[in-house]
């Protein structure tokens, strides 16, 4: 299992009237944080893309238990439970409060795609070598 994490500030504009965390930013604070475990590995998006891999999202399921404020410091973590099969890899993730409250949860599966072909694809050779130390 891969888990990394990574922190974001709520900045004035992510937040509703009421002052919480705008539900729709999760789904932004869940791609930073995808992002940035797959740099953690030693591997970017943009290498990927290099490579000729695009990985579009195709499922998001996002449970909110409590709101994040303007101006807190969220750890988003972001876990792979197991090597990716096929043409598609799950991140599971979690958002939490610099108080150690967990926010929110979240599971987002995208697939590997050709850039070109835009047809289904397998995980880039780089980016498996990275995870396979972890399995």
């Amino acid at each position: 299992m891969f888990t990394a994490t990574t922190t974001v500030r709520v900045r004035y504009a992510e937040t509703d009237q009421m002052g919480f965390v705008y539900y729709g930013n999760y789904a932004q604070y869940f791609e930073v944080g995808r992002v940035e475990s797959i740099r953690q590995l030693g591997y970017t998006y943009k290498q990927m893309e290099e490579d000729g891999i695009i990985m579009p999202v195709v499922e998001i399921n996002i449970k909110y238990l409590k709101p994040g404020k303007y101006d807190d410091l969220l750890t988003i973590k972001t876990t792979i439970k197991a090597i990716p099969e096929a043409h598609k890899i799950t991140f599971y993730q979690e958002v939490y409060n610099e108080n150690n409250v967990l926010l929110t949860i979240g599971e987002v599966t995208l697939f590997f795609m050709h850039t070109i072909t835009m047809q289904r694809g397998v995980i880039p050779h780089n980016l498996g070598q990275k995870l396979a130390t972890y399995f």
